[in-house]
């Protein structure tokens, strides 16, 4: 999975305004977020490897099937990936 380099530079943190950096996510974070997103994917099983990191706000947005998750009631916290 790969986000396009050129969206990568405009996204920001919704909630502090900050870059985000690609990291890869813990195999049993990405097995949760796989059933959570489920419900959305009808006929294909979502991906999820990476997420967008935020040092500022210390969040973790993740990035199902291509699509990064940029909403703050969807975020994870700094600590699945043991920061």
């Amino acid at each position: 999975m790969a986000v396009d380099a050129e969206l990568l530079e405009i996204l920001v943190c919704p909630k502090s305004r900050e870059p985000l950096a690609v990291v890869d996510l813990p195999a049993p974070v990405c097995a949760e977020l796989v059933e959570k997103y489920r419900e959305h994917f009808r006929d294909e099983e979502p991906v999820v490897a990476q997420g967008l990191y935020c040092e500022a706000s210390g969040l973790v947005y993740p990035i199902v099937s291509d699509i990064p998750i940029l909403l703050e009631e969807d975020a994870l916290p700094a600590s699945v990936l043991g920061r």
